[in-house]
């Protein structure tokens, strides 16, 4: 018996007894984007803390719930508050979330964050379309036994971010008119921020960006066979690269000037996906 797919099918049975909405798209809201939902044509909320044996997201800014809603014409189920590695929660709890979109029946999953500038060319404020991703210093989600039925024990990793969806995103922010960088993203497990020798380190390895998600998102998505997007919010100058100490306070707020343009274009790349 697989305990952790048992308890998957729990939860999954329990949100079902409350709603019957099924999702096409699965979006995890980053930071500067927990406002998203005011846009959405809500459908039904539910609280992490309502589920039995969910875990619950204790950052500030990240509210803790899904909202189930459209976008247009399309159904989506948004994450309001994602979990994190560095809050004590094992990966599997960390990932819950994802594998419970996709039995929902979610078949894309679109990944936010907040995330620290390593590229030189990078200033915060900049949008990057995630082209791939390093995970580093955390566990990988796939470790231990492996739900069969979700995915395969050793799944492919070579095309993690949807091509045809990045190019989307990249059609839609020409339209709107709003910059795009694109880059590698690198998960580190936090809740530290980085040392500059890390940063110049990750620099090395090839990564354009830096945060404390994502990456065992996408990993665990993959897995299950959902097509992934991926979208940072570049918040800050990773350490080293600015003179400025590095804080929450200061990510938020870059985050939350940048949120409309950052909700632009994550919902118009939403209603878009649908023809992809």
């Amino acid at each position: 018996m697989n305990f952790e797919y048992e308890k998957i099918k729990r939860i999954l049975e329990f949100i079902k007894e409350k709603t019957n909405f099924v999702p096409d798209i699965g979006l995890v809201l980053g930071s500067g984007l927990g406002d998203f939902v005011e846009d959405i044509k809500v459908e039904f909320i539910i609280d992490y803390d309502k589920i039995p044996e969910f875990p619950q997201s204790t950052v500030s800014g990240h509210q803790g719930r899904f909202v189930f809603g459209l976008i247009d014409d399309v159904k989506v189920i948004c994450m309001q508050g994602r979990i994190h590695y560095y809050e004590g929660y094992a990966m599997s709890e960390v990932v819950l979330a994802i594998r419970i979109m996709k039995l929902l029946g979610a078949k894309i999953l679109f990944l936010t964050n907040a995330a620290g500038g390593i590229n030189d060319s990078f200033q915060p404020g900049d949008l990057m379309l995630i082209k791939d991703h390093i995970s580093c210093f955390v566990p990988n989600p796939l470790i231990g036994q492996n739900i069969e039925e979700l995915g395969p024990r050793f799944p492919d990793m070579s095309k993690v971010y949807d091509p045809a969806l990045q190019e989307v995103i990249k059609e839609v922010a020409r339209k709107l008119d709003i910059p795009l960088k694109e880059g590698v993203y690198i998960q580190y497990s936090g809740p530290a921020y980085e040392t500059p020798a890390e940063i110049k380190f990750f620099k090395n390895l090839g990564a354009d960006a830096v945060g404390m998600s994502t990456a065992v998102e996408a990993i665990a998505a993959r897995h299950a066979g959902m097509r992934i997007a991926g979208l940072s919010c570049i918040t800050n100058l990773a350490a080293g690269l600015s003179s400025a100490p590095l804080s929450h306070e200061d990510v938020q707020k870059i985050a939350s000037q940048t949120s409309e343009k950052f909700k632009n274009l994550v919902q118009d790349s939403i209603i878009n996906f649908k023809n992809r």
